[in-house]
């Protein structure tokens, strides 16, 4: 992987892949990593992208480098054209810091992705359902401080119906998935998956990991799942999660009773995972 990202990034490709993602009538959302933002963002304003990420492993207001000028995102955002996301963040903190920049929303989780090894490599991460809970305290402050709203967006960890519905009731807007989509027969992966990481020249962190292309990118996320382990029809699972509980929206349901319940998946389960079937997996 460190071989392939090698090559120089060739400008003229950026504004093309943005370009054939807006053909196809979606929006399109592309990410920098905070050095590179002053380089590229030109670039990608005259390409015309909906939504500029701002991601690294773990983002402040103001990215300091030997190597670079500094990025101050308190500055950067107000004044960019477009939406602005920037993480990754796990602090209530942090997150709270990013929201000042005028950000429309962070990604919350550092090392939780199947494919990342920050926690190995770099010895720092949180369990994400504290870090979008203490991320969602963050939001609540900021919108009493502010007037505004900022999405939080749990990043990395999510495999199965039941982590989307518990990361939305520990407080987050959306989910970003990886894992689950490479599973996909329209995947460009192949059934690869490997995260923003993997390639650093001289500190990877992260691994390319298989997955099996097994449907369809509608099967998987909105059904019919022909499985029942959890990993097809993820926003059926969603609703459903929402439904039994008893919520009615996605702002209701951020408000959920949590109990911390390690037994909660093996609980009554000897059969499934004596025969390694559903659960048991």
């Amino acid at each position: 992987m460190q071989e392939l990202y090698a090559e120089p990034i060739r400008e003229d490709l950026i504004g093309r892949r943005i370009q054939e993602i807006k053909a196809g009538g979606v929006v399109a959302c592309a990410s920098l990593t905070p050095q590179r933002v002053e380089r590229y963002a030109k670039l990608v304003l005259e390409a015309e992208l909906d939504i500029l990420v701002i991601q690294g492993t773990v983002v402040s207001g103001e990215h300091v480098s030997s190597q670079h000028e500094p990025l101050n995102l308190k500055e950067f955002v107000p004044s960019f054209d477009i939406p602005v996301i920037v993480g990754g963040c796990a602090s209530y903190a942090t997150a709270l810091h990013l929201m000042r920049t005028g950000a429309v929303g962070v990604l919350v989780g550092v090392g939780p992705g199947n494919a990342c090894t920050s926690r190995g490599v770099l010895g720092v991460g949180v369990p994400q359902a504290t870090a979008i809970a203490d991320a969602a305290a963050a939001r609540r402050e900021h919108q009493h401080e502010t007037g505004r709203y900022c999405h939080v967006i749990a990043d990395g960890g999510m495999r199965t119906g039941g982590d989307i519905a518990k990361a939305i009731a520990c407080g987050a807007d959306a989910v970003m998935i990886g894992s689950p989509l490479t599973r996909s027969l329209e995947a460009p992966g192949r059934g690869y998956h490997w995260g923003m990481a993997t390639f650093h020249p001289t500190l990877p962190r992260g691994a390319r990991v298989k997955t099996q292309q097994v449907a369809s990118l509608r099967e998987i996320l909105v059904g019919p799942a022909h499985e029942n382990d959890g990993t097809f029809n993820l926003f059926g699972a969603l609703a459903t999660s929402m439904a039994t509980t008893g919520y009615e929206t996605i702002k209701e349901f951020q408000k959920a009773e949590l109990v911390i319940a390690p037994a909660i998946k093996t609980e009554g389960k000897t059969y499934q995972t004596q025969q390694r079937v559903g659960m048991g997996h």
